[in-house]
C-alpha cells in the first residue's frame, strides 16, 4: 500500500509468508476447519486492483474500509445479497489512500465504513470479519433462524 511502512523484500518475504501459513494452519486445526486458508503471495496496490477487477468479473464483492466509506460494511454486505466469495480489504495504519481507493473503485470495489469510530488495522480486520459472520452464512447451521431452508420456529 502507498501508506504501508513495512517493506517485504528478499529473506523478509518468505519469513513472514511462512510465518502466516503456520499460523493459518494451526488456526485451521483449532477450529476443526475442513480446509486450511490459502496465503498467497504479497500483491502491491497494482497487483491488487487487478485481483480485485478479476475476482469482482467473477462475481464477488470487494469491500474496502475507509473512512470514508459512502456505506456502512451491513448495508453492503444485505444489498449484495447472497454472493460465494466477499473481499475484504483492510488498509495499513496510514489508511488506503485516496489513489488507491480510485483504482479499487474504479475496477467495482465499495468502499465501506464499519461504524462511526477509525479502528486500527489489526482491530479493523477482526471486527469486519466478526460482522461478516454474522451477516453471512458464514456461521449458519442447519434448523438455525439464519438458515433460510429451516422451518418457522413454533410458537
Amino acid at each position: 500500500a502507498d501508506r504501508c511502512v513495512s517493506r517485504w523484500a528478499g529473506p523478509k518475504l518468505e519469513k513472514g509468508r511462512a510465518k502466516w501459513a503456520n499460523a493459518a494452519r494451526a488456526a485451521a486445526k483449532q477450529s476443526r476447519r475442513e480446509w486450511e486458508p490459502e496465503i498467497a503471495e504479497p500483491l502491491d496496490s497494482a497487483g491488487l486492483v487487478a485481483f480485485v477487477a478479476e475476482e469482482v468479473r467473477a462475481g464477488a464483492i470487494a469491500l474496502v474500509l475507509h473512512e470514508d466509506g459512502a456505506a456502512g460494511l451491513a448495508d453492503a454486505v444485505t444489498a449484495a445479497g447472497p454472493v460465494e466469495r466477499i473481499l475484504l480489504v483492510v488498509g495499513p495504519e496510514g489508511g488506503v489512500s485516496d489513489a488507491e481507493i480510485d483504482s479499487l473503485t474504479h475496477v467495482g470495489a465499495r468502499a465501506v465504513v464499519l461504524g462511526p469510530e477509525v479502528l486500527r488495522t489489526s482491530s479493523a480486520a477482526a471486527v469486519a470479519l466478526g460482522a461478516l459472520g454474522v451477516l453471512t452464512r458464514r456461521w449458519a447451521r442447519a434448523g438455525t433462524t439464519l438458515d433460510p431452508t429451516a422451518p418457522p420456529p413454533r410458537k
